[in-house]
């Protein structure tokens, strides 16, 4: 289970640069810029917010989990 979760974590934190979350209006809109660097505020925005509720089904899952093992 350990090994599954480590692996979990890894493979996210590894696949984050490359990961783009943006739809295609948004994309198309901020690749005429310049700079980019508002395209890539979003997205990492995008990612933050989504990161969130994976990180708190997480955490209720492992308390359920720790309250059936008892």
């Amino acid at each position: 289970m350990k090994v599954l979760v480590f692996l979990s974590v890894a493979l996210i934190l590894l696949s984050y640069e490359t990961a783009y979350s943006q739809c295609s209006m948004c994309r198309a809109v901020l690749q005429s810029e310049e700079g980019q660097a508002t395209a890539k505020g979003i997205n990492n925005g995008i990612l933050y917010l989504m990161a969130i509720p994976y990180l708190l089904v997480g955490l209720v899952g492992w308390k359920v989990f720790q309250i059936l093992k008892k």
